[in-house]
């Protein structure tokens, strides 16, 4: 079991570290410092499900979904991600500060929450990664062993979710000038750009 642990912990740990839309959020949501701990509890309690559906063997009927709808999925959510870069932009365009978003109305809980669920389950990497990919290694274990792959995969989540979350809330001081959140929307309208482009690709379109 201790090995069946440390295994899910380890890939657990190469999988989400990888720069991705979700991520991204949980970050800026740090840097706000606004609404850290229902949105790290959301996205580490998404994966701990995903990672659980994958080990109890539905990993092999959510790859004959994908495969068979995953044109229209990567299109949708590379128009959602396409429109979330496109508001970054704006907001550097305007030149929004720290305060636009801690005061403004689209920061709050229900709002964010909501683009939260939409950034980790509409995302088809997700599946593929937490259901699909950890689902399928986890099925050369027996049950306990299994379970203790699933639980070292979702200790990682927590682990890097928090990290994450928290880490950036210690630099918000340092990120409260306009002029910083302007390199910020930036970086993150880049990265959503970059993200949009990859599922445009694996839709087939570009």
């Amino acid at each position: 079991m201790t090995i069946g642990f440390f295994s899910g912990l380890t890939l657990g740990f190469s999988i989400i570290i990888v720069i991705g839309a979700q991520n991204v959020f949980v970050l800026r949501q740090g840097l706000l410092g606004k609404h850290i701990l229902p949105v790290v509890l959301f996205c580490s309690f998404s994966d701990a499900l995903l990672i659980f559906i994958g080990i109890s063997g539905a990993s092999r009927f959510l790859t004959e979904v994908v495969q068979k709808y995953s044109t229209w999925i990567f299109l949708g959510v590379g128009i959602w991600l396409l429109f979330y870069a496109v508001i970054r932009f704006i907001d550097v365009y305007r030149g929004h500060g720290v305060e636009h978003y801690i005061e403004g109305p689209n920061n709050k809980l229900s709002t964010t929450l909501m683009s939260a669920a939409v950034l980790t389950f509409a995302n088809p990497h997700v599946y593929l990664d937490t259901v699909i990919l950890l689902g399928t290694i986890s099925m050369k274990f027996e049950f306990l062993t299994r379970l203790a792959f699933g639980l070292g995969a979702t200790t990682a989540s927590f682990l890097f979710f928090f990290g994450l979350g928290y880490g950036a809330s210690l630099m918000a001081s340092r990120v409260q000038k306009p002029a910083v959140w302007k390199y910020i929307n930036i970086g993150i309208g880049f990265i959503m750009l970059l993200v949009a482009v990859w599922m445009f690709q694996e839709a087939k379109i570009l």
